[in-house]
C-alpha cells in the first residue's frame, strides 16, 4: 500500500499555531501571513482526514487528534531540523548547563538524557537537579543555560520564561495516616522560600485552621519520606501520587489548592537550539503521560 507523505512545511504552521494559540503569532514566527498559515493547517487537516483544532470566534484549542499530531510533529521536525543543521555546521560540539526541578528526575530525565545523547553525542551535559529556588538563582547567576523549574508565585522574582505545563496541587497524607480534624494540621514542609508551603498556609488561614509545622525537609526525597513515614500531611502536585501516599479529599478541613505551574527559561539564549528540543520533548512526554495539563 502506497503511503502519503506528511509535508513538514505544514506541520511546521501547525506546530507554530500550537504553541502560539495565535493564526497571528504563528505567522509571525514563521514568516508568513495569518492567511497564509490558515491555508496551511487547513491542507493537513485535509491530508489527514482530521480536525487539528476546535476554533470558535473566542478561542483556539487543539483536538484530542491535534494533540497526538502535535507530539509527532515535533519529532519530525526535530529530526529534520537536526540532520539540516549538521550538514550545514558540521557535528555539535561543547557543553550544556541544564537545571531541572527535583519532581521530574525519577519519572522524566532517563528519558530525558537518553534522547539528548542520541540527538547531540558531541555535547557534554551538565547536569544539575534540585528545587527550583536554587535552580533559578544558579540560572542568574550565570551558572546554567536553562532551567526546567515550578513557577513562582511572584513572576518578578524569576527570570522570564515559557509555561509549559499546568498541575493541580493536592493534599497528601501517608495511606495508613490516622488525622485528627480537632487538632492543629501538623504539616510537612520544604525550606523556604517554597511556593507549596506558601500556599498550604494561606489556604489553611483562609479558613482559620490552626496548623504546625513537624518536619522542614531541604529535599523533595526527605519531604515525601516524612509523609510516607505518617509524620503530617503536605501539598504536591498530583503526579506525587504513590501507594504509600493517598490524595486527600477538600471539605471544611483540607480547603482546595490551586494549579501550579512548570516554567521553562533559557529557549531564548545563546543554547536555544539545544535547550528547545528537549523541552520540546519534556512537554510531550508529560502530555502523553496525563500527569501534567499542557499550557494553553
Amino acid at each position: 500500500m502506497h503511503e502519503r507523505n506528511l509535508d513538514t512545511d505544514l506541520l511546521r504552521a501547525f506546530v507554530a499555531v500550537a504553541e502560539t494559540g495565535s493564526f497571528t503569532s504563528a505567522g509571525d514566527l514563521v514568516g508568513r501571513t495569518q492567511s497564509a498559515v490558515s491555508q496551511k493547517v487547513l491542507r493537513l487537516e485535509e491530508a489527514i482526514g482530521r480536525r487539528v483544532f476546535a476554533r470558535t470566534s473566542r478561542s483556539l484549542r487543539l483536538t484530542r487528534d491535534g494533540e497526538l499530531l502535535l507530539v509527532v510533529a515535533r519529532r519530525m521536525l526535530e529530526l529534520n531540523d537536526t540532520y539540516l543543521r549538521s550538514l550545514r555546521d558540521g557535528p555539535v560540539a561543547g557543553t550544556l548547563r541544564l537545571g531541572i526541578a527535583e519532581n521530574l528526575v525519577a519519572t522524566q530525565l532517563p528519558a530525558l538524557v537518553s534522547r539528548f545523547c542520541r540527538l547531540y553525542p558531541g555535547i557534554h551535559l551538565d547536569l544539575m537537579t534540585g528545587l527550583s529556588f536554587d535552580l533559578v538563582t544558579a540560572y542568574k547567576d550565570g551558572q546554567l543555560d536553562g532551567v526546567i523549574v515550578r513557577g513562582r508565585r511572584d513572576p518578578g522574582s524569576q527570570p522570564s520564561g515559557r509555561m509549559i505545563w499546568r498541575e493541580p496541587l493536592v493534599w497528601m497524607a501517608a495511606a495508613d495516616h490516622v488525622l485528627d480534624p480537632s487538632g492543629p494540621a501538623r504539616l510537612v514542609m520544604l525550606r523556604p522560600p517554597c511556593n507549596f508551603r506558601e500556599t498550604m498556609i494561606e489556604a489553611l488561614e483562609s479558613i482559620r485552621r490552626e496548623w504546625i509545622t513537624v518536619c522542614t525537609s531541604s529535599s523533595l526525597t526527605g519531604l515525601q519520606a516524612a509523609v510516607a513515614g505518617g509524620m503530617g500531611v503536605t501539598a504536591l502536585g498530583r503526579s506525587f501520587a504513590r501507594e504509600e501516599l493517598r490524595i486527600l479529599n477538600t471539605d471544611d478541613v483540607w480547603p482546595p489548592l490551586p494549579t501550579t505551574e512548570v516554567v521553562a527559561i533559557g529557549e531564548e539564549g545563546p543554547t536555544a537550539d539545544l535547550v528547545r528540543p528537549l523541552v520540546s520533548y519534556l512537554e510531550d512526554r508529560m502530555a502523553e503521560a496525563g500527569a501534567f495539563s499542557r499550557a494553553a
